[in-house]
């Protein structure tokens, strides 16, 4: 008997990208894979946001290479939402119509005393509701103010609906971890394959 799933791989185009942004504030480069095995090449000029943006790598499986010149002698706000806005363009693109994946994903990470839910609904409608209160202003060099201004980037572009829950945490730096490497395994939940449906559209109205 064939197994539906891997005849479907033989067949499927690569989901990859690469997406270019050039403004006056910040000029990105994002290339990724979405059916990688994590590698990633990040240079942010933030290294705080560069190991959040591995943790999306590592536990999204995803191969991600961004590069960013920012206005950093201003502060990191530009550089930090342009860089969301790029990511989630570079993964609309290489997502396609969607058809086959399972669309819904979700994730539970934990850090030590930090406990993060991440959820998400690739629906084409974009869509951000995230409870989290840092007990911290800045991580290293990033704002934490900053985090929703990613998320925020990413899901207007994306066209995904993303519900960001920081249920326990002391330690900031333990808090936003638990939050992007949620968001990694939800991402990864969402986008795989699912062989039951693998020619059709996970929608009752037959788009996304």
């Amino acid at each position: 008997m064939s197994d539906p799933l891997a005849s479907h791989l033989t067949v499927a185009q690569p989901r990859v990208a690469k997406v270019s942004r050039q403004t006056a504030e910040t000029q990105i480069s994002v290339a990724l894979n979405l059916d990688g095995t994590g590698l990633a090449q990040l240079a942010t000029g933030i290294g705080f946001l560069d190991h959040m943006l591995d943790q999306i790598a590592r536990h999204g499986l995803i191969d991600l290479d961004i590069q960013c010149q920012g206005d950093l002698h201003i502060d990191g706000h530009h550089t930090v939402e342009d860089i969301g806005i790029t990511l989630g363009q570079a993964v609309a693109q290489a997502v396609g119509d969607k058809k086959g994946i399972r669309r819904y994903g979700h994730a539970y990470v934990p850090l030590d005393e930090a406990l993060s839910r991440v959820v998400i609904d690739f629906s084409g409608r974009p869509g951000l509701e995230m409870d989290v209160h840092f007990t911290a202003g800045m991580i290293g060099a990033l704002d934490t103010q900053l985090v929703y201004e990613f998320f925020q980037g990413f899901v207007n572009h994306a066209g995904v609906s993303l519900h960001i829950d920081n249920l326990k945490g002391q330690n900031a730096h333990h808090q936003c971890e638990t939050i992007f490497k949620a968001f990694g395994r939800a991402v990864r939940a969402a986008l795989e394959w699912d062989p039951r449906a693998l020619s059709s559209i996970p929608s009752t109205k037959g788009s996304l």
